[in-house]
């Protein structure tokens, strides 16, 4: 499966997923999740792949300094269309330049550190992050709303999966 692919099935997944939730549990405190919503992990998922398209023009990506759009985590509708923004990005990258990847793993007096990356390693690393944060969702999901139709493998990582197909 390519990359690109795969983002498209993270994304649409997330999408339907969302779009089944009424605006109130969208943004419910879980108490499973250390008090968090379902609205915050979307909200931190999608503005991750933000950083990545954000960061494409000028070659580098830090995923520290995004910018937490408080729309996205209490707006469905409007997450929606963000989800759908960055498949569209997705969607157009044809090649893979390289990138720096700025991370800070200390304190504030810490130095930030520059590590040599690119444009489909930084992808396979959003989509990753994506299916840790969908893993989240479940467990809100699952704790207020039993309405939701979640798809068998949302938040349940590629390997998993196929490792569950091998075994049966």
């Amino acid at each position: 499966m390519s990359l690109k692919v795969a983002t498209s099935d993270i994304l649409t997944q997330l999408d339907a997923v969302i779009r089944q939730l009424k605006p109130e549990d969208y943004i419910r405190r879980s108490s499973l999740l250390n008090s968090s919503t379902i609205g915050q992990h979307a909200r931190h998922t999608l503005e991750f792949f933000i950083c990545l398209m954000d960061g494409m023009p000028n070659g580098v990506v830090n995923y520290d300094d995004r910018k937490r759009d408080n729309m996205i985590e209490e707006d469905v509708d409007f997450a929606c269309k963000v989800i759908r923004g960055i498949h569209d990005f997705v969607e157009t990258q044809n090649s893979n330049p390289d990138l720096t990847l700025k991370a800070n793993f200390g304190g504030p007096e810490e130095a930030e550190v520059c590590i040599p990356s690119n444009y489909l390693r930084e992808l396979t690393y959003n989509i990753e992050h994506a299916i840790h944060h969908m893993a989240l969702i479940r467990v809100a999901v699952a704790e207020f709303c039993d309405y939701v139709k979640l798809p068998e493998d949302f938040g349940v990582a590629s390997s998993t999966v196929r490792n569950k197909v091998a075994s049966r």
